[in-house]
């Protein structure tokens, strides 16, 4: 048996028990490799002093910082005469509380005299309205024997991502021991590629990441960290590809005069530039002899489900069948209706008044009744039905296909791959597949997440969708604004319209107990009350500002049949206005609605907040959106609002979306669960990098599909492909 490289040896064999025990607990560090690949988040110079005035809140947090002040308090307390230590740091600019108690007063009474500067470390709270730290971790930074100013030899020190058990200089002084063994690290990067780049050789960026003696070290660092990080990730997401074009697939071709000529012939307007353009990258993907793999993204109400129509049709021309997976029992009945209305007598094929040329569209949900729904089984499996729109209930056993040629998946991001592959393996042969999403990614992210599929994006609007004026109310600052919300939605409806209302949650016994068991957080306790609620606030807008108008509820606990009723006669005009929850985001077209009010819409992303304001101005009439809010004007809750209001670029939302959430939670499963494959890689920032890497794994993938001149770059393949990242690649 070889040597275990050293890399992989446990971090116990090196540093002491205690130490190796609260890396593994804490942050999940288990093996020397994983303690060189923990970067410092930033650096601080020995003469620099940290910015305290933006210190986030319950977070854990290292500042260097000066004393300015340090008082003793002497008070009686429960158990006798009590002490308290209260040092005020200061950075020139901000100031920081920090307070020790009791016994625990006597060393740092003696060690931060005014003047003296140290790193501290600890949890930020807010007392009296200020920022503080109660009983921090320190280390002194000055030159006394006893302490460790020279840990680092370097002008700069190290911040690194810590916890409560184990501070920024403790993991620096872990890293020193093992820091010689970066020597050993294997290059997944070819050589060829990393001189045609300039790019440091991995132990020396390992080396100069931790220990770096400039910014320039830093910045070298970064870069050649950046690209295995891009590099390996787009190599995986390049071989799925290649693996994928090696599966046989039955070529889809419409006929000449068949199915898809007679629908185009019907419909009443001409499709998009877009929707044109898309529409042949899909079809020449279905000629070909193995699986199409595509990403269609577009704006709210740019056209999609038309060109996911015009697909389904092809494929049906061409003797094949399809399945829309859609997420919701509300959007695949929505889908259901908008697919048979559009294609009239060419969704009755076999029926009585059908088109020659028709097919049957069916429906398949879990809620159906056992008659409907054994039709449509024997619909499907006997290839009567030429399209079937459901729910997960399309994936059970049960269901069989005569011969499916294409899956299209709705809210790509609502399905695990498990779902969307045991759809694919009810065909034949491997069939095609179209994903699609309402919500913009930034390029970047589809190169990373969605890397396994060829991309397509819908970024124009079809003739004859109105805009949509976009306001913030704010509720508690100007009450008055609320008032005039209502008042406009009042209009809206004499002059013969529909409205929305949105609220975050539904407000039924269910809720109440969920509500009851959840911990508050510090945005709860700046709010004081639990987020509006749909039945709730129904009762109130029925009781008082929109008395006499026809108000109704929807949301995800009502039965599936009082459910379609609702949205059936909200559709047919005979409902005013419409409180609902987020069961409305998606694929709900009621064109004659042009007002929405939102309630608390800080509570929802800024992705959310665009995709609702989508349900609005899809008719001739232009739209409204309000959105109401009791954050204070300075909160980011505010900003993010605003943001939402000035643009109606889903686009440039996406990007303002990422900037402000942490990336994993854009980067989906493993990125929050195990520890993120991204350490230096910012999505948003490093688009280059992305989009060169992804170049460079393309052609060496082509070249080298097994990776056998590159045992490197296999090794950190199978680190990166570990079950979780697996996970996180599948699950897109």
């Amino acid at each position: 048996m070889g040597r275990v490289p050293a890399l992989d040896e446990p971090l116990k064999k090196h540093l002491g028990p205690a130490t190796a025990k609260v890396l593994a607990e804490a942050l999940d560090l288990h093996t020397v490799g994983d303690l060189l690949h923990h970067y410092p988040r930033r650096y601080t110079e020995r003469g620099e002093l940290t910015t305290l005035s933006e210190l986030p809140l319950d977070e854990h947090v290292t500042v260097v910082a000066q004393v300015a002040d340090a008082r003793v308090h002497t008070f009686n307390g429960a158990k006798g005469r009590t002490q308290r230590l209260e040092v005020t740091l200061t950075d020139g600019y901000g100031r920081l509380q920090l307070v020790f108690f009791g016994k625990g007063v006597h060393k740092p009474h003696h060690d931060l005299l005014p003047g003296t500067r140290a790193m501290f470390s600890g949890k930020v709270s807010l007392f009296n309205r200020r920022l503080q730290l109660a009983h921090p971790a320190y280390e002194l930074l000055r030159g006394d024997g006893d302490v460790a100013v020279d840990t680092w030899a370097g002008a700069l020190i190290p911040i690194y991502p810590a916890t409560t058990k184990m501070e920024s200089w403790k993991i620096a002084k872990a890293v020193d021991s093992v820091l010689p063994f970066a020597a050993e690290a294997v290059d997944p990067l070819p050589g060829t590629l990393r001189e045609g780049r300039g790019l440091a050789g991995l132990p020396e960026a390992l080396t100069l990441i931790h220990r770096p003696r400039t910014k320039a070290d830093v910045a070298a660092a970064r870069d050649r960290l950046k690209w295995d990080e891009a590099f390996v990730l787009q190599v995986a997401l390049a071989r799925r590809r290649h693996a994928d074009t090696q599966l046989p697939a039955v070529p889809r071709r419409p006929a000449a005069d068949g199915l898809l000529t007679a629908f185009d012939a019907k419909l009443p307007f001409t499709l998009t530039e877009g929707q044109n353009k898309v529409s042949r990258e899909i079809f020449d993907d279905l000629a070909t002899d193995h699986p199409m793999h595509r990403l269609l993204q577009g704006e709210v109400g740019s056209g999609k489900t038309m060109v996911a129509l015009r697909a389904m049709l092809a494929v049906v021309d061409a003797g094949g069948q399809a399945a829309m997976l859609a997420p919701t029992e509300v959007l695949a009945q929505q889908h259901h209706r908008s697919v048979t209305e559009m294609m009239g007598e060419l969704a009755e094929g076999g029926m009585l008044g059908g088109a020659d040329q028709g097919t049957k569209v069916v429906l398949l949900t879990g809620s159906m009744g056992a008659a409907a729904r054994r039709q449509a089984l024997l619909d499907l499996v006997t290839g009567e039905a030429g399209i079937v729109i459901g729910t997960h209930a399309l994936i059970e056993d049960k269901v069989g296909f005569h011969d499916l040629g294409l899956v299209v998946v709705d809210e790509q991001h609502r399905f695990g791959v498990e779902q969307r592959d045991a759809l694919r393996g009810k065909g034949k042969q491997p069939p095609h597949l179209l994903v699609m999403t309402a919500t913009p990614i930034p390029r970047t992210v589809a190169m990373t997440v969605f890397g396994d599929l060829e991309t397509s994006a819908l970024d124009q609007l079809p003739a004859g969708r109105s805009p949509i004026a976009s306001h913030v109310v704010p509720a508690a600052d100007k009450p008055h604004f609320l008032a005039r919300a209502w008042e406009r939605v009042r209009e809206e409806v004499e002059g013969g319209h529909q409205a929305y209302v949105v609220c975050p949650r539904i407000g039924d016994e269910e809720d109440r107990k969920k509500a009851a068991k959840r911990k508050p957080s510090a945005e709860d306790d700046a709010e004081k009350r639990p987020p509006l609620a749909v039945l709730d606030v129904a009762d109130q807008l029925r009781a008082g500002p929109l008395a006499g108008l026809r108000i109704a509820a929807l949301h995800g606990r009502m039965h599936p049949d009082d459910k379609d009723d609702v949205m059936r006669r909200f559709a047919a005009g005979d409902l005013d206005v419409l409180v609902a929850t987020t069961v409305i985001e998606v694929g709900v077209n009621v064109p004659n609605a042009t007002a929405m009010v939102i309630m608390d819409a800080d509570r929802f992303g800024v992705s959310q907040l665009h995709q609702l304001r989508g349900r609005v101005g899809r008719g001739s009439a232009p739209g409204l959106c309000l959105l109401v809010t009791e954050m204070p004007e300075a909160s980011p809750a505010r900003q993010r609002l605003g943001a939402v209001a000035a643009t109606l670029d889903g686009f440039e939302l996406s990007r303002i979306d990422l900037e402000q959430r942490r990336e994993g939670d854009v980067l989906g499963q493993a990125q929050s669960g195990a520890r993120s494959s991204l350490r230096v890689l910012t999505v948003i920032d490093d688009e280059e990098v992305i989009a060169a890497a992804r170049e460079e794994a393309t052609a060496l993938v082509l070249a080298d599909p097994d990776l056998e001149a590159h045992p490197g770059l296999r090794t950190a393949l199978d680190a990166l492909l570990s079950e979780e990242r697996e996970e996180y690649l599948e699950k897109g």
